[in-house]
């Protein structure tokens, strides 16, 4: 059973408790909750590195003489984890008709976001000899406690909730698809090496804790049944703390581009294939003489002062936080 199945278990039997103490007679200020909203980014920022690559979207011309690259469009990639799904099941308690808290546990699933690109071609033409492309999105499951105000009122009845968000998981997830041509040794020009390259990681956060408010309405239904709308503010920043590569995909062909064939053996590496290095990351914020950084590449193997022990590569910071509207329902208990 993974992280979240965990949670959502947990979530169902307290949700079950509560609805069996409440039926006793002594629970009949208890209430239910369920909800789905979608929320916008509201605080845009430059998106952290994709390991070397950083967040622009890069054109360049290669001149395939000499080999010399120039650059003919860069844009940096901003953008923010705070605008997606989220779905929500709240426990609450009437205190009296004016005060009232609530436990919610969220399900939060974020739009992907274009974090890096670099396509390179050959200078005068369209041909691509070079890409790499990654897409993140963040995945995750918190628990919120709240505080919630209101008049009172029977059939519309307006209120504020405000409290704290804890991430209890979550996940930042990237998939990176990379090409590249490249001139193969003792070969002549005709011959090229083509590699396709598709991976995908999975950085995880430091605890972290964050905000929350929102203003909103319930409507009366009947005695037990109320629909409820409202616009909720979060701001949750999360700093990475370590990352691990879970699918890694390499196929290098060498093809005779006068007529198509291949002219030897696929080369091919897997997950297994990467060295410890290569697979794991843990963010740091000081990078020294002691840290375990690259020191060159052979072919698309990248090598560190120690290749069986995790990297080291800088903290980077993402708000998983932003401003939407949840509608639902909600159950009261008797």
């Amino acid at each position: 059973m993974n992280h979240f199945q965990r949670v959502f278990a947990i979530c169902c039997l307290m949700i079950i408790s509560l609805y069996t103490f409440a039926q006793d007679g002594s629970g009949s200020k208890f209430y239910l909750k369920a909800a789905g909203g979608y929320f916008f980014s509201v605080s845009n920022g430059q998106f952290p590195n994709v390991g070397p690559y950083p967040p622009h979207d890069v054109s360049a011309a290669v001149n395939p003489t000499t080999g010399v690259s120039t650059t003919l469009r860069d844009k940096v990639l901003t953008g923010s984890y705070g605008q997606g799904v989220r779905g929500g099941l709240s426990i609450g308690y009437n205190i009296n008709k004016y005060f009232a808290v609530e436990g919610t546990f969220n399900y939060y699933h974020s739009k992907k976001n274009l974090m890096t690109r670099n396509v390179s071609t050959i200078q005068g033409t369209s041909t691509v000899v070079g890409s790499i492309e990654s897409n993140g999105h963040v995945n995750a499951v918190d628990f919120a406690p709240s505080l919630v105000l209101s008049p009172g009122y029977t059939k519309l009845n307006p209120y504020m909730r405000f409290g704290v968000v804890v991430p209890l998981w979550g996940r930042l997830i990237i998939e990176t698809d990379a090409t590249r041509t490249s001139a193969v040794p003792n070969q002549p020009p005709v011959v090229v090496a083509q590699t396709v390259i598709h991976r995908e990681e999975e950085i995880k956060p430091y605890p972290t804790i964050g905000f929350q408010g929102a203003i909103g309405a319930t409507y009366a239904l009947n005695s037990r049944f109320d629909l409820f709308v409202e616009a909720e503010y979060r701001n949750v920043p999360v700093k990475s703390h370590s990352k691990e590569i879970t699918t890694y995909n390499e196929v290098t062909k060498f093809v005779n581009t006068a007529n198509g064939q291949e002219v030897a053996p696929q080369r091919t590496r897997g997950l297994n294939d990467l060295n410890v290095a290569e697979r794991n990351t843990d963010y740091v914020t000081t990078i020294d003489q002691n840290s375990n950084t690259p020191t060159g590449t052979s072919g698309t193997t990248t090598n560190y002062k120690d290749n069986n022990k995790p990297a080291n590569d800088f903290i980077s910071f993402i708000n998983i936080g932003g401003l939407g509207v949840n509608l639902g329902v909600r159950l009261r208990l008797r």
